[in-house]
């Protein structure tokens, strides 16, 4: 049964209704809080077909604001230049063979990995222990690179990567509760329009089918996406 904060946020929103992105948030921030730093979350259901890859929705998008939250990386790069621009960038754990091991061993104390494309022969090994916790490098997302340093940055300053699930469904986390309304509305509307810009050029129809904000603690507020021009 929903908690009783859950229901009085509930009764502030129209569950029937879309609302502009910018009366979402100020919808949002209104219901009751919960006790700790709730993730603002954006939620999209999208007209494609999973099981075909040439419908696969995928990227990456910087926010203007970042995330608010503490991102943790590994660095796979043999000692030089490209280990010593992501230590001086921030990286938290920079190394190869000792990193690739304790990863076998199932460590994954971290949020993102980025590897060289030279370490990536043997990164690759560690698919059945990155892949199903969706840690293992790809260059699509800009986590396989040369240009470590760059890729950290980036990362711990906010870019966060949305990928579609088995169900068609999107999920991106686009701030904290403690973000104002503005921080969360330019967020949001830069993850909108990098989503909008992943359509495969084979979807047919209605890509963007439904799109939703809301707290990790609350019920979801329907977004009017045709503000964003996007079928």
């Amino acid at each position: 049964m929903p908690s009783k904060r859950y229901r009085k946020a509930a009764e502030q929103v129209d569950g029937a209704k879309v609302y502009p992105l910018k009366t979402a948030v100020e919808v949002l921030a209104k219901f009751p809080k919960a006790k700790f730093n709730e993730t603002i979350d954006l939620a999209f259901r999208l007209g494609v077909d999973p099981k075909q890859s040439d419908q696969m929705v995928r990227g990456t998008v910087p926010l203007p604001h970042g995330s608010g939250k503490t991102v943790k990386v590994l660095v796979f790069a043999k000692s030089g230049a490209a280990a010593d621009a992501a230590r001086a960038a921030g990286a938290e754990y920079v190394g190869f063979d000792d990193m690739i091991k304790k990863c076998q061993e199932g460590w994954t104390d971290f949020d993102v990995a980025i590897a060289t494309p030279e370490a990536m022969a043997e990164v690759r090994k560690l698919g059945k222990v990155l892949g199903p916790r969706g840690l293992m490098p790809n260059p699509k997302t800009g986590t396989v690179t040369d240009d470590t340093g760059r890729a950290v940055k980036e990362v711990k300053a906010g870019r966060v990567e949305f990928k579609i699930d088995k169900a068609g469904n999107v999920h991106v986390p686009v701030g904290k509760a403690s973000f104002t309304a503005v921080q969360i509305e330019e967020n949001a509307r830069a993850v909108i329009d990098a989503v909008a810009k992943a359509r495969p050029h084979s979807v047919k129809g209605e890509f963007i089918q439904n799109c939703t904000i809301s707290a990790t603690m609350s019920p979801p507020v329907r977004l009017d996406i045709r503000e964003f021009h996007v079928a």
